[in-house]
C-alpha cells in the first residue's frame, strides 16, 4: 500500500488491501431521509457499515423499513430526555419539532413564519439514548430540528468513543431555548471532538424581501449548517487501531476527506499494523 499521494489514498481505502475490520457503526438520528441518501451509503455499500436508525414518524419508519438492508435497523423512538415533550407539528413537516418555533426570530426570514406554523400538538415521549441498548457507536448522524443537544446530553455514556458526528446547527435560532452553533461546539468540544468541514450550509432571504425579487440573492442570511466534527485529530495516538481504521472509512469514504484519512493510515503504518510500500 502507498500514502504517498492522495490517489494512494483513496486507492487503499477502495482497494480491499486494507484489514476488513469490524463494522463500522453507525447510528443515524432523525433517520427519515428527505434530504437525499445518507452521506454513510458509500460505507453500507461496500459492506463496511451498520446502521441503528431513529424515526418516530410512521409513515417515514415504514418507507425506512419497507427497504432496508440485511446491515440496517430502525427503530421507532423519539429521543430526548426521558420525558414527555409537547411535539409541535408544524405546516412544513420539517419544521416539525419538540421544541416550540420561535415566532420573532421567524418573523425575520422569508416565509419561515407560514412554514413553521403549528397546525397541531401532540404530546410525544422521549427515550434517552443512553436508556437504549444500541451498543458502540462510531459514527453518529443527527438532526433532529433542535433537540440535538438534549439527544446528545442524554447520551454521553452510548457516545463516549464516537469518532465523528454530523449534526445540524443552528446560527439563526429557530425554536424557543434552541442551543445555538457556539453551544453545539461547545459541548462537542468538551467531548472530544473538533469540527472537522462543513457539509452543507443553508442561507435564506430576510423579510420582507421575497424570492421573486431578482436581487433576493443579496438579502441571505446564515440560517444553519451541517458540520461533519471528528475525534481531535492531536489525539490520534490514543485510538486503538480498529477506531483508526474506521475513521479513516468514514472521512474518506463518506467525505472524500482524505488528508485525516491518510493521517489515520499513516499512524497505523508506523505502528506496523498495516504495511506501507517503498
Amino acid at each position: 500500500m502507498k500514502l504517498c499521494s492522495i490517489a494512494d489514498v483513496r486507492a487503499a481505502l477502495t482497494s480491499g488491501e486494507l484489514p476488513a475490520g469490524d463494522p463500522i457503526e453507525v447510528l443515524d438520528v432523525g433517520a427519515n431521509p428527505i434530504d437525499g441518501d445518507p452521506p454513510y451509503l458509500p460505507l453500507l455499500r461496500a459492506g463496511l457499515a451498520r446502521v441503528t436508525g431513529f424515526e418516530p414518524q410512521p409513515d417515514a419508519l415504514a418507507r425506512l423499513l419497507e427497504r432496508a438492508g440485511p446491515a440496517e435497523r430502525y427503530l421507532p423512538h423519539a429521543l430526548g430526555d426521558g420525558r414527555t415533550h409537547e411535539l409541535s407539528v408544524c405546516a412544513e413537516s420539517g419544521f416539525t419539532s419538540i421544541l416550540a418555533p420561535d415566532e420573532g426570530q421567524l418573523a425575520l426570514l422569508t416565509d419561515f413564519p407560514r412554514l413553521a406554523e403549528v397546525v397541531a400538538r401532540v404530546p410525544v415521549p422521549t427515550a434517552r439514548l443512553d436508556d437504549l441498548d444500541v451498543g458502540r457507536v462510531d459514527y453518529l448522524k443527527i438532526d433532529v430540528q433542535g433537540a440535538e443537544a438534549m439527544i446528545v446530553e442524554h447520551g454521553r455514556r452510548t457516545l463516549a468513543d464516537v469518532l465523528a458526528v454530523q449534526i445540524e446547527v443552528n446560527h439563526h435560532r429557530l425554536y424557543v431555548d434552541q442551543p445555538t452553533a457556539g453551544q453545539i461546539d461547545a459541548l462537542l468540544r468538551g467531548m472530544g471532538l473538533v469540527p472537522h468541514l462543513t457539509v452543507a450550509t443553508k442561507t435564506w432571504p430576510l423579510a420582507p424581501t421575497p424570492w421573486a425579487d431578482p436581487d433576493q440573492a443579496h438579502a441571505h442570511t446564515l440560517v444553519e449548517a451541517d458540520v461533519l466534527y471528528v475525534r481531535d485529530p492531536a489525539t490520534l495516538a490514543d485510538l486503538a487501531d480498529a477506531q483508526l481504521l474506521a475513521l479513516a472509512r468514514v472521512v474518506g469514504l463518506a467525505y472524500d476527506s482524505l488528508g485525516l484519512a491518510r493521517t489515520c493510515l499513516t499512524t497505523l503504518a508506523q505502528r506496523g499494523s498495516v504495511r506501507l510500500e517503498g
